[in-house]
């Protein structure tokens, strides 16, 4: 679903809040479903979800009844059910605007991280629309809404350490386990690594990307190979931070970009080093 330049913006502001690209890239895989847009009114817009308990906490006293008597708002989660198009979800938010633009716009999540308009003080934007705005400014501005939103809860460290179990607990809630957001983002975090290293996830013979909470015996041989060209690191068979650090000084050392990870390109130049054909 993204295209080169999407791609390169999105590696961006991964760098800019100090995570991967693959890991922000897993993310947006998984909260869009691979689907960042559908046409409404015959353009390209943002999915949203219309909550309507948030409509009705949010209304001054004096609009909650004519809101209620619309069926545009309710005092619990769930008691305005969302139409099955976007178009539809448009159009009740459309509605609820004419009652009250700020606390309509603040009662939907927006974009393919599903962050809520209620957020958007908090968030640093200046209205309610500014926020809006971003969301509808294409899949980068969806993911830089995201990106923020991840920034202020705190977890940036749970995407360094890959700990998909973490960042879903967090971000998608207590149910998390059962939906499978956090083997989706694993899995969408493979596939995202291997598409910025060229890897071919499906070639048999490519040797195995490495990474943090990694362990094995494909661990073990890169861990004995880095010992043999100097340096510091247990054989252990656990890719922790003191691996990645190893793999780290390795990179910087050869020009190749230092993410910490023994990629394709790592492992090739690692092997030309030692003169020895692949073996993992």
């Amino acid at each position: 679903m993204f295209d080169e330049a999407a791609r390169q913006k999105i590696a961006a502001l991964a760098e800019e809040i100090g995570v991967e690209p693959a890991a922000l890239l897993a993310v947006a895989e998984v909260e869009s479903a691979g689907r960042a847009f559908d046409i409404v009114d015959g353009k390209d817009m943002p999915l949203i979800r219309w909550e309507g308990h948030y409509f009705y906490r949010l209304l001054p006293q004096s609009l909650k009844k004519p809101a209620l008597a619309k069926g545009l708002a309710h005092p619990n989660a769930g008691g305005v059910p969302n139409p099955k198009s976007q178009q539809a979800r448009y159009n009740l938010l459309k509605r609820a605007k004419e009652i009250d633009e700020v606390a309509a716009l603040s009662s939907c999540s927006w974009g393919l991280g599903q962050v809520m308009g209620a957020h958007w003080s908090w968030l640093g934007y200046a209205t309610v629309q500014e926020l809006v705005t971003e969301a509808c400014a294409g899949i980068v501005g969806q993911v830089q809404l995201m990106s923020k939103f991840i920034v202020r809860s705190k977890l940036t460290d749970e995407l360094r350490k890959n700990n998909w179990a973490g960042f879903a607990r967090q971000y998608n809630g207590a149910g998390y386990k059962k939906m499978g957001y956090d083997t989706k983002m694993a899995g969408a975090y493979a596939r995202q690594s291997a598409a910025g290293s060229n890897l071919d996830p499906d070639d048999e013979d490519a040797p195995t990307v490495l990474r943090v909470g990694v362990s094995g015996v494909d661990v073990s041989q890169l861990q004995e190979k880095l010992r043999k060209l100097g340096y510091t690191v247990n054989v252990d068979g656990d890719f922790g931070p003191a691996t990645k650090q190893a793999v780290t000084e390795f990179q910087q050392d050869h020009d190749l970009r230092p993410d910490g990870i023994a990629g394709p390109l790592t492992w090739s130049v690692i092997e030309r080093l030692q003169g020895t054909p692949e073996d993992v």
